[in-house]
């Protein structure tokens, strides 16, 4: 199954830096919890801005209110296009549920659309999709100007946006002219805290001594980064395994990167580093792999198990139990009846099963 919304990688050998403003565009039915639409706008991972159909209005996050405030009309043109979207998206999401004979259930409509500049080669590169129930349905390709779609059911969508060529150029001037030229702007304006350069701690985790050895880098930006780990200063391949970049709830990002250490000999680990890269910044992060630096939270077991003393207190308890029972039964007959032989076995015989009973749930 295709997903909507991809992940960008970078190599850590050639980095290009790219600058992107993203706007995501959500209908849903049939999912009560949540707002019938919603949008977001998103420059370089940072959101800009948001609007559902329960405040139908573009508000802006707090570090772009000074901007929108200096340029209203960015805010004007953003509360009259999700409002337009959301009527849009309605009728289609109703749409697309009779042509695929859907009465009811959950149904989600997304829309990704946006730009990427690169600031060293100057490249634009321009998209316009719409994903339906977690599935790639229809996109614009703006190199032909045409819409295009894998799914059969888009196929009526297609011809028919396809013949409407005021929309296709309208689609042409914003992804192509306007967006880029309004991406540089915010750039400029956010270039305090959106081109900045945050390095990372570098820390060594394992769980076990036989654990692989985890290298993790956390609270660097951008993300245009790399994590790796080296043999005798060439890059491993093979009994690593690396994770994804994620991002943290401060906007910085984390990520990490598994080393089997399972075939390595003691005395091969200085020949092993971890290394961290960024686009940008000249010198590399290096972490030598060494035991005495490696954060754990493994106790070693003691010498005697805690399962057997465990086991032992147990046993030491229900022993008491059985001698106090015993003792109180015998106490509780001998003050009702001469302690004579036979009458004193029939009484143990009678308390044994009163307590029988009283353990097994018996009786009313």
């Amino acid at each position: 199954m295709k997903k909507l919304w991809a992940l960008l990688f970078f190599c850590h050998v050639t980095f290009s830096v790219k600058h992107s403003l993203l706007y995501f565009l959500t209908a849903t039915s049939g999912v009560p919890e949540l707002p019938e639409f919603m949008g977001y706008a998103v420059v370089d991972d940072f959101q800009v801005g948001y609007y559902d159909s329960n405040i139908e209005t573009a508000e802006p996050k707090v570090d772009w209110r000074k901007f929108v405030k200096e340029n209203p009309q960015h805010l004007e043109y953003y509360n009259n296009e999700c409002y337009v979207s959301q009527l849009f998206f309605r009728v289609t999401i109703e749409s697309l549920m009779k042509r695929m004979n859907q009465s009811g259930g959950v149904h989600i409509l997304q829309r990704m659309s946006g730009c990427e500049w690169d600031d060293e080669t100057g490249e634009i590169r321009a998209f316009n999709q719409y994903g339906y129930d977690g599935e790639d349905f229809i996109a614009l390709d703006l190199q032909t100007l045409t819409w295009i779609t894998p799914k059969p059911q888009a196929v009526i969508t297609k011809d028919r946006w396809n013949t409407d060529k005021a929309r296709l150029d309208v689609n042409n001037y914003y992804f192509i002219h306007m967006y880029p030229a309004w991406l540089k702007k915010y750039l400029e304006y956010a270039r305090s805290f959106l081109q900045r350069t945050d390095l990372p701690s570098v820390s060594l985790l394992q769980k076990t001594p036989s654990s692989p050895v985890t290298c993790h880098a956390t609270g660097f930006y951008p993300n245009r980064a790399d994590l790796f780990w080296r043999k005798d200063g060439e890059e491993l391949h093979e009994d690593v395994d690396k994770g994804e970049i994620l991002p943290n709830h401060d906007g910085t990002f984390q990520m990490s990167v598994d080393l089997n250490i399972s075939s390595i000999a003691a005395e091969d680990w200085k020949k092993y580093d971890c290394v961290f890269q960024m686009s940008g910044v000249k010198d590399d992060i290096i972490t030598k792999l060494d035991k005495s630096v490696i954060r754990t939270n493994w106790v070693p077991p003691s010498g005697f198990p805690a399962g057997a003393v465990i086991g032992v207190v147990v046993g030491l308890l229900l022993l008491l139990l059985c001698i106090a029972g015993l003792f109180m039964c015998r106490k509780k007959t001998n003050g009702f009846r001469a302690a004579n032989t036979s009458d004193s076995a029939d009484s143990n015989s009678d308390c044994s099963q009163s307590q029988l009973s009283e353990k097994t749930g018996g009786g009313e």
